[in-house]
């Protein structure tokens, strides 16, 4: 492994190769497990100081990003859902609806979270109802004949995934949709084909046939012929009157859980074609200032000061509950944003998007396919935002040279970003799932590799048939 170091990717630029290294070194400790997952998030600490990439201080500095208190605020929100049983209530609604097969549970979970994710981030989507998600699990164990390991992957990768891919449907659906709106209309500012139902009328096909792949997958690898269900609709109906009314730390957790709800939609400015809905960060100082990790942190304070009824002298979430946190997932996260930030300091980045230029003179289809395998090859190790910002001025560099509408390169590489489902790290809603110890990472990595292709393929056609 250690011959990537001294392979010279860019003549110009030694700092390429050995980015590559590390990128390698952490990836095959990942795909093999040699040690723990967490113990590999740590190498960047170590690593990019020893190459002369980057000062300690810096990189540290990349295992704090505000996303990561969204996930502490959120598993603290999740905690306190678990401790007064919230989440079995909502399992038991959801698993008397769609209850009839592990099949009918994977496709409903993941039709709702695709639909939920449209509208906000896919990380709230995914801790909002990863509490319900796990429930379900739960809540079915012991009527899964066998394989129930299986039952839990499917059904957390559809979580995961089908927000990833629900984010793909709208312009506000995912960060880097939103940036390539911005970009666009300011290099493209004579343009004016680009709106929320142009995007959305390319985008919904895009994702559901996508979504539809996904769940297709999920069920051939995880679910055909292994796991059945014992039980039918009926038993979880019954099991939910059992539960009586809401008692009063009930109310308030299903209180705090739908104000998230409420603000994660609404927190931002939502643009529907000539409708323009301003949202309630402007009512602060600086609105950008106000992200979606504010509302999960916001949630957790709120938990730890209402009073518990049952519980006196206690608050609905002390201390002692938030104990459970996985801190090895922190550090996985942290990893993820230190990999993307020596992929940017290095080079390395530039450099992948770069070889696109041997893409001039060759037909637009295989053009549209090599931008979707490039931004998908950085998508997995860096953010989709990441990967977006790094791409959009190649593509209106490459638009230049090749003399082709700009659409046909920026909205395919926009699609691509959002792509990465082979490593925890690659999104934040992988890294959530993936640190419930329930999915083989081998699992993750084979399954991932399909839909990465599947991704690839469906993104570069159907983007060749409505933009050519």
């Amino acid at each position: 492994m250690l011959f990537w170091f001294f392979i010279e990717l860019d003549a110009s630029n030694h700092n390429v190769s050995l980015m590559a290294g590390v990128a390698l070194w952490m990836c095959t400790w990942w795909f093999t497990e040699a040690v723990s997952l967490a113990v590999t998030a740590l190498v960047p600490v170590f690593i990019l100081p020893v190459l002369g990439l980057s000062d300690s201080k810096t990189v540290a500095q990349q295992y704090s990003d505000s996303i990561i208190f969204l996930f502490i605020g959120g598993f603290m929100l999740a905690f306190a859902i678990e401790k007064w049983n919230f989440h079995k209530r909502i399992a038991l609604k959801i698993l008397s609806v769609v209850g009839k097969n592990p099949s009918s549970i994977l496709s409903g979970v993941m039709l709702s979270t695709y639909l939920i994710s449209n509208w906000i981030s896919n990380t709230a989507t995914t801790m909002m109802l990863f509490s319900a998600v796990f429930a379900l699990i739960n809540e079915t164990k012991a009527h899964i004949k066998k394989n129930d390991h299986r039952f839990a992957a499917a059904l957390l990768l559809g979580l995961a995934f089908s927000a990833t891919i629900g984010g793909m449907a709208t312009p506000v659906g995912t960060p880097p949709n939103m940036y390539f709106f911005k970009e666009y209309r300011q290099a493209f500012p004579d343009n004016n084909d680009l709106n929320f139902l142009k995007w959305s009328s390319i985008g919904y096909p895009i994702s559901f046939v996508f979504l539809i792949c996904t769940f297709l997958v999920l069920n051939f690898y995880f679910l055909r012929k292994k796991v059945s269900l014992e039980i039918g609709k009926k038993y979880f109906a019954d099991a939910y009157k059992q539960l009586g009314g809401f008692s009063w730390e009930e109310k308030w957790v299903a209180f705090l859980f739908g104000l998230c709800i409420v603000l994660w939609f609404t927190r931002a400015d939502i643009d529907i074609g000539p409708y323009r809905f301003s949202g309630w960060n402007h009512l602060f100082k600086v609105p950008k200032f106000i992200d979606d990790s504010f509302v999960a942190v916001l949630a957790a304070l709120l938990l730890f000061l209402i009073p518990s009824k049952k519980n006196r002298g206690e608050s609905l979430l002390v201390w002692e509950d938030a104990k459970k946190l996985r801190y090895d997932i922190i550090l996985m996260f942290g990893s993820g944003f230190a990999l993307a930030y020596g992929f940017e300091i290095s080079g390395l980045s530039n450099w992948l998007a770069a070889s696109l230029v041997v893409l001039k003179g060759v037909s637009p289809l295989l053009i549209i396919l090599g931008i979707c395998v490039v931004v998908t090859i950085i998508s997995e190790f860096a953010s989709n935002i990441a990967s977006i910002q790094l791409a959009i001025p190649v593509m209106i560099a490459l638009q230049k040279d090749l003399n082709v509408h700009p659409l046909l390169l920026m909205m395919p590489a926009t699609f691509a970003a959002s792509l990465g489902f082979m490593l925890p790290v690659a999104t934040a809603a992988n890294t959530i799932v993936f640190g419930t110890r329930q999915i083989k990472m081998g699992d993750m990595l084979r399954v991932g590799l399909v839909l990465d292709i599947l991704g690839i393929l469906i993104i570069t056609l159907m983007c060749y048939v409505y933009l050519s």
